[in-house]
């Protein structure tokens, strides 16, 4: 009788073993229509690396619960897959690049895309070889990856289907920006942290005469960009200013005076400066009141050059040179420390800048009626039930959402543009040929669409509530 082995090694049983049941077809689900049916789609792990022990955990939950519903008689299936994450997928590609002394321009678009490919070669290939190790019941024969033909011919489809329904569109709204990834991200991809800061008093004098009022900001760098003061309506200490001006320190230019019951007059001192480039709720303040928009900084963060003394100034190089200049003009009139929430790029860390920015959106109150209805008339119930509060007031408050991203690894933008005419066609098939105009001018977009599914990133705070203005 052969004498067991003192330690277990499984590479010398486990491997067999799964090998056999796969090959067997064991994990394999067909159709049945005399058995009810019963799918997970794995949340499919990113591809950036290796799993970890949070994958893991998740797996065997998933692996549980297939097992137990195929032993019940169901038609099981539990579908495998990998994602490819746009944002932190080219980010860790550029960090690895970096270390050779080379950057996306350097390769350009074609030969940095075969990186990506080889990339997802190594650790999509060690990610599906983790999950076979772990005894996963997939279904091998149906395992995706999201950018496989198939995933991406079914992207271009609904995208153009979307659009031609008039739920998605292409227009200029406030978005998060992300001046290191130098991408647009999504209010899901943004982390709020608690950060020690300050605010600082500024002194905006009344035009055509003595008076100044005060008004307190944490981005005294963003100011050259505002194009209005705020007060409430029903805000008596102010009444006298409705209608009026005040002069823009350090400018010198007039913006008017709004009313407007986004300001809370309990806080501070009831007056609020206005920058609808570089904050969310001062854009729908702007877009209430029709004030212009003025961009102040660039894509990496710099002072824009229409910013005088302080073009090209990083934002917070800008920031010490305008609270110097504001002190020396005597603008400033107090600072205190201030502890706020600051928004900050969920990969990189890098903090986020709202910016107004041209990029393409999906309507989301169509699609957020329907769901929070489902919700209400119980065909679909949260357990436990607390979370329909904060299923309700994240649906019922949710803005448009930006799905493009400046990123060359990812499913590409169906739209194309036309170099003669300007038009903007979208088509889920090539197009060498202008549709408005028959020139053979059109170009792809460059903007990736961040079709990933996240797992429990989906769950994630949005954290509206702190505009790190």
């Amino acid at each position: 009788m052969k004498e067991l082995e003192k330690i277990y090694d499984p590479s010398s049983v486990e491997d067999k073993h799964y090998k056999k049941w796969v090959d067997a077809g064991y994990f394999h689900a067909e159709r049945d229509p005399d058995k009810r049916p019963y799918t997970i789609v794995m949340p499919p792990p990113n591809i950036t690396g290796q799993l970890h022990m949070g994958h893991a955990m998740d797996e065997t939950w998933q692996d549980i619960l297939i097992r137990y519903k195929r032993m019940q008689g169901y038609a099981a299936l539990w579908v495998p897959g990998t994602d490819h994450a746009s944002i932190a997928t080219e980010a860790k590609i550029v960090a690895k690049m970096k270390e050779e002394g080379l950057t996306k321009q350097d390769l350009g678009r074609d030969r940095f895309l075969e990186r990506a490919w080889d990339w997802k070669k190594q650790y999509g290939d060690t990610i599906t070889k983790q999950i076979r190790k772990l005894g996963a019941s997939c279904d091998w024969d149906r395992e995706r990856f999201t950018m496989d033909e198939g995933c991406s011919k079914a992207v271009l489809k609904v995208f153009k289907k979307l659009y031609d329904d008039g739920l998605i569109y292409r227009g200029e709204r406030i978005i998060n920006w992300c001046p290191h990834c130098k991408t647009s991200i999504s209010d899901a991809e943004v982390e709020y942290e608690e950060q020690d800061g300050f605010l600082w008093h500024l002194k905006y004098p009344v035009a055509g005469g003595d008076e100044f009022v005060e008004l307190a900001t944490t981005r005294p760098e963003t100011m050259l960009g505002d194009t209005a003061i705020a007060v409430h309506p029903d805000d008596e200490r102010y009444t006298h200013l409705h209608g009026k001006k005040v002069i823009l320190p350090l400018v010198g230019k007039e913006i008017p005076v709004v009313c407007d019951t986004y300001v809370d007059r309990e806080f501070g001192t009831g007056v609020v400066k206005i920058t609808p480039a570089h904050d969310p709720n001062d854009f729908e303040v702007g877009v209430r009141h029709g004030l212009p928009v003025v961009k102040v900084l660039t894509d990496d963060a710099h002072m824009t050059q229409d910013c005088g003394k302080y073009a090209g100034m990083d934002r917070y190089e800008a920031r010490k040179a305008i609270v110097a200049d504001l002190e020396a003009g005597g603008y400033l009139a107090s600072i205190e420390p201030h502890k706020h929430n600051v928004g900050t790029c969920y990969r990189c860390g890098t903090t986020v800048e709202p910016m107004v920015s041209k990029q393409w959106f999906v309507k989301m109150v169509p699609l957020a009626g329907p769901a929070i209805e489902a919700v209400r008339d119980g065909r679909i119930r949260f357990v436990p039930e607390r979370f329909d509060k904060p299923y309700y007031n994240w649906m019922e408050n949710t803005r448009d959402w930006c799905i493009s991203r400046q990123l060359w690894w990812g499913h590409r933008i169906p739209a194309y543009y036309c170099d003669d005419c300007g038009e903007i066609s979208v088509s889920a098939t090539p197009l060498t040929v202008c549709p408005q105009c028959g020139q053979e001018q059109v170009r792809k977009v460059y903007s990736a669409v961040p079709i990933e599914f996240k797992g429990h990133g989906f769950y994630r705070t949005d954290g509206r509530g702190g505009s790190g203005k």
